[in-house]
């Protein structure tokens, strides 16, 4: 009988896995309401990084959409010389956020959180949440302004204080799509009562 229990609590560890489990992403990334009803767990972080960090919900996961499409181990393209001898990925961005190593491990010794993982949507959200805090005090950005803290977001504070993005048109579309996205998510959330 000892044997039985101690192996029921190896798979109730191993079930709960980091901060919801599988890796792939939600089927239906148009649809909030669809996302979190599949996630619960996607929404509870992105709630406690709001409730902490004041980012809204909808900005959080339009950012993510942007960013992995939801994948928690999503990685940047390997890049190759020649188009066929590898020689690594094109920057160290990991999991949901997309967060480089510097800037993680920036977050890292500001929270205190030495065991933060950037594929824990947890530590992603807070992650997220504490950049564009960040954001908002240095740079005057709103926080439910998502195309701006997007921009912010990809080109780090500096470029974007030094205008970086405004030489990229695709990158400008891009944050123009994240900010609609983001105004689309915060109605269906509010429609399914989850804003």
């Amino acid at each position: 009988m000892n044997n039985y229990l101690k192996l029921a609590i190896v798979m109730l560890v191993a079930s709960c896995g980091g901060g919801g489990g599988s890796f792939k992403p939600p089927r239906d990334l148009d649809n909030a309401c669809a996302i979190t009803s599949e996630r619960p767990a996607f929404l509870q972080a992105m709630r406690a990084a709001q409730a902490r960090w004041g980012v809204p919900v909808a900005v959080q996961m339009a950012a993510i959409h942007q960013e992995s499409k939801f994948i928690g181990d999503a990685r940047t393209p390997h890049q190759y010389a020649l188009g066929i001898i590898p020689i690594g990925r094109q920057s160290s961005a990991f999991g949901y956020s997309q967060a480089l190593d510097g800037t993680w491990e920036e977050y890292l010794a500001q929270t205190g959180k030495r065991r933060a993982r950037r594929d824990d949507i947890r530590d992603a959200t807070d992650f997220m949440g504490w950049y564009m805090d960040g954001t908002a005090r240095r740079l005057g950005i709103p926080k439910g302004d998502a195309a701006s803290q997007y921009l912010a977001y990809h080109e780090g504070r500096t470029g974007f204080a030094s205008g970086s993005h405004l030489a990229k048109p695709w990158l400008m579309g891009v944050a123009g799509k994240v900010q609609q996205r983001a105004e689309m998510y915060q109605i269906q959330l509010i429609a399914c009562g989850r804003a």
